[in-house]
């Protein structure tokens, strides 16, 4: 006979329900505010660690390209190597600087402070080099076939060249969706559980087949595409990088976390949460 004494009335059914946007909002917030807790070596070589893996998904990209023929759906199936980074990266608790723009934001649209403005934007700005080293580095070692044989770096390059189809403006405004879905990312997974894994990749997939500009994957293209020789320094730095790191901030920081904060901030208010 199973005593049930220890469980008090209801307990079970609490477990089964799903966090409410408050309960989100604590888990992030509280998450974010760890982060900005860390040292900065911590988050150098977490965040190296980062831009050196999320590589892994233009690495499986290049691989479905190369295996598959050019057909009008070739592009569909592709994508399906695109959320291998982020699976590696975020399950692995790497920092990646698409998913700080919200659990960073979080502390200081709560309690706005000159001590939480510092600290975020020390965050953000350690995380993000270290991102980019890490790409520059993997970017590299690609470009140099240390990361494959030939036919595979051709492959990536392939890949990699549909991001200079845009110009500077366009590619901002389109690495904003991706930035409000990587942070709607970063909001859903202390809700998702077992799943974090199925949610990871439906939401990067749909930035992989929408074609969304993201800063960190896109920043292993621009550099690859720079060492192969493809693009100058200017037009990878100034057209591809930047314009999609200033897209996905406006996108996770300036609009999904805002509207985060917006939507319990008067229930906050109202039970006193500090």
């Amino acid at each position: 006979m199973v005593d049930n004494a220890s469980n008090p009335p209801g307990e079970d059914v609490e477990d089964l329900k799903a966090a409410d946007a408050q309960d989100l909002h604590k888990a992030v917030r509280e998450e974010g505010e760890d982060e900005l807790d860390r040292p900065v070596s911590s988050l150098f070589f977490s965040g190296l660690a980062a831009g050196m893996a999320i590589a892994s998904s233009l690495i499986a990209e290049g691989a479905l390209h190369h295996a598959l023929p050019d057909t009008p759906w070739r592009t569909i199936i592709v994508s399906l190597g695109y959320p291998i980074g982020f699976l590696v990266v975020i399950l692995g608790r790497m920092q990646l600087f698409t998913e700080s723009t919200i659990t960073a934001m979080l502390p200081l649209v709560t309690k706005p402070s000159g001590w939480a403005l510092r600290r975020t934007l020390r965050l953000w700005s350690v995380v993000l080099g270290a991102n980019l080293i890490g790409t520059a580095l993997a970017g590299g070692m690609i470009a140099a076939g240390l990361l494959g044989g030939s036919e595979l770096r051709t492959a990536m390059i392939e890949v990699s060249m549909a991001i200079t189809e845009l110009s500077p403006g366009a590619t901002f405004v389109n690495a904003i969706p991706a930035g409000f879905m990587i942070a709607i990312l970063a909001w859903s997974l202390p809700n998702a559980r077992e799943q974090s894994f199925l949610v990871i990749v439906a939401i990067t997939y749909v930035v992989a087949i929408a074609a969304f500009s993201h800063s960190i994957v896109g920043s292993v293209e621009a550099w690859l595409l720079l060492f192969s020789g493809k693009v100058g320094v200017a037009e990878a730095l100034g057209g591809l990088m930047v314009p999609a790191i200033l897209g996905n901030l406006l996108g996770g920081a300036g609009l999904f976390a805002l509207l985060a904060h917006a939507q319990v901030r008067g229930e906050m208010d109202g039970q006193g949460e500090n």
